[in-house]
């Protein structure tokens, strides 16, 4: 079983203008997102015919929840929901019924850290396996269990992540070629994100034992690199990587992810680094967005949004390309992290983060919400 180590080296909050404000769940065009040329691919679209999906009315399907950090579908329909602050991983049916199912070992919540990512194998009914990314006392390191009602045979397959009070990271996502995928932050410490001897501040993709999967560019686990602390990812029907990354102080960004470049940070915060570096698909104020969680389906990208206390659906038009984002439910629960497709595409369980010491929303507690598409 492989354990990969990260070298040591040298030892979010963002401000913007004020974001729009719109009720009873009203879609409303940005005002404040720039759309850029992807570099993409100039084939294959994934926009669906009839134009973008359109979000129902959200209902709860859980709540008296603590910072609900991420969700990842079993293969009966269940979901699985990390707390990042009580370590707690539950397990949500499609009726809301929530159980325990344990406090995960080893976990040191503090600041931004603490049980953050969830990923179920893409072979689950034969390995059984579930994989978490949590910080520890002094790194952030992502666990493989057995899962059978209960967790057990713990295996740390990537350990020596940088941890810190904040930039994290967090995000576990098996992607469409069957590799698992984790998103790292910098810390804080900006250096990390251009070093290679570094597992901070990088996109990472591995094999479920840790180990470097077939193609990497860097003969290790990283995939790419320049990154401030992306918190979400995710793949469209024609197999392109999108990743949501959050700005310092001027830009949020959304970025099409592609082998072995460099998206920038510290250097280049939004567009504008030149050839050696990979320009952002779009970008916004962080007052309007503070992205974390990304899902797709039904042609768009669900971008759950913090400090921006919406979701924002940015349709895809094809060749890796972004159409004009809609922002929906502004202000209307809070401030929300967590969004995942159902296995089916036609619902997106989205997680609030009202709990997590920036900010409370409306009812002051966290739960999971079920948007119908259609």
């Amino acid at each position: 079983m492989a354990a990969v180590a990260a070298a040591v080296l040298l030892a979010g909050c963002s401000t913007g203008e004020p974001g729009r404000a719109t009720g009873g769940g009203t879609a409303v065009p940005s005002s404040g997102a720039t759309a850029a040329p992807s570099g993409g691919p100039a084939t294959g679209s994934t926009a669906s015919a009839g134009g973008p999906a359109v979000p129902g009315t959200p209902r709860t399907l859980v709540d008296g929840l603590t910072v609900p950090w991420a969700i990842a579908f079993l293969p009966d329909g269940d979901a699985l929901v990390t707390e990042r602050d009580s370590a707690r991983l539950l397990r949500v049916t499609p009726k809301g019924r929530a159980s325990e199912v344990g406090v995960v070992e080893g976990v040191s919540a503090a600041g931004e850290g603490g049980l953050l990512g969830v990923a179920v194998s893409p072979r689950f009914e034969r390995d059984h396996y579930v994989f978490l990314y949590f910080t520890a006392a002094t790194e952030n390191r992502i666990v493989r269990y057995r899962y059978e009602g209960r967790l057990s045979d713990p295996v740390t397959i990537v350990s020596g992540i940088p941890k810190g009070a904040i930039h994290n990271g967090g995000r576990l996502a098996f992607g469409p070629d069957g590799y698992l995928y984790a998103t790292t932050g910098e810390t804080g410490d900006r250096p990390l994100a251009q070093a290679l001897g570094t597992l901070g501040g990088k996109i990472l993709r591995m094999t479920v034992d840790g180990g470097p999967a077939p193609g990497n560019p860097f003969e290790n686990v990283i995939w790419s690199y320049g990154h401030r602390n992306v918190q979400g990812v995710a793949w469209d029907t024609a197999g392109r990587m999108y990743a949501s990354e959050f700005g310092q102080n001027t830009y949020d960004e959304v970025n099409l992810i592609q082998k072995g470049k460099n998206y920038g940070w510290p250097q280049v915060e939004g567009s504008g680094g030149g050839d050696a570096y990979a320009d952002p698909l779009l970008t916004w104020s962080p007052a309007d967005a503070s992205p974390s969680g990304v899902a797709y389906a039904k042609g768009s990208l669900w971008v759950a949004a913090l400090r921006g206390t919406r979701l924002w659906q940015v349709p895809l038009t094809g060749g890796g390309r972004v159409g004009e984002p809609i922002a929906h439910y502004v202000g209307e629960y809070g401030r929300l992290r967590a969004v995942a497709a159902t296995p089916d595409g036609s619902a997106l369980y989205v997680g609030t983060s009202n709990k997590d010491g920036h900010g409370s929303g409306p009812g002051g507690d966290d739960r999971v919400l079920v948007i119908p598409l259609r």
